[in-house]
């Protein structure tokens, strides 16, 4: 099953092998590489160091401010509602199946991964796969942004 999980993500992914293998290493604590590129694990940033990771395959944690639903996609805007969001986390249309109650994500803390890209002069960063958005641990548990 294990395995299963893996290699849906990883084809499921933008960044590939990257999220496939940060997935197994959440089930073994064995260090993790991408074998393709020699590459460690995703490394991880707050929102704020985001724009000083243009171009690279992050995990961004921060406190998703404002949810926005559009018919052609949904943005997660960081710390401040739009227009003063310092972070855009951004899933269109085809992939929103893919992830449920994105409504009820306002004032959490979740961590997101992905390359982070520069658009309008801000960092942002494109979700189109559940496995790359996760709720910070709350007080029962961990939640995930994708379906149960």
């Amino acid at each position: 099953m294990k395995l299963l999980v893996t290699m849906i993500a990883a084809f499921a992914c933008p960044a590939g092998l990257v999220f496939g293998q940060s997935i197994l290493a959440t089930h073994n604590p064995a260090p993790s590489t991408n074998a393709a590129a020699g590459s460690a694990v995703p490394k991880r940033i707050a929102v704020a160091e985001a724009e000083q990771h243009y171009d690279e395959t992050v995990v961004v944690t921060g406190r998703v401010a404002q949810v926005s639903i559009r018919p052609t996609m949904v943005y997660l805007n960081f710390e401040k509602p739009y227009p003063s969001n310092t972070f855009t986390a951004v899933i269109f249309a085809k992939a929103t199946n893919q992830f449920s109650n994105l409504s009820k994500l306002a004032d959490k803390q979740v961590e997101v991964s992905g390359k982070v890209v520069k658009y309008h002069g801000k960092p942002e960063l494109i979700l189109a796969n559940s496995n790359q958005l996760v709720v910070a641990r709350q007080n029962a548990g961990t939640d995930k942004g994708g379906k149960n």
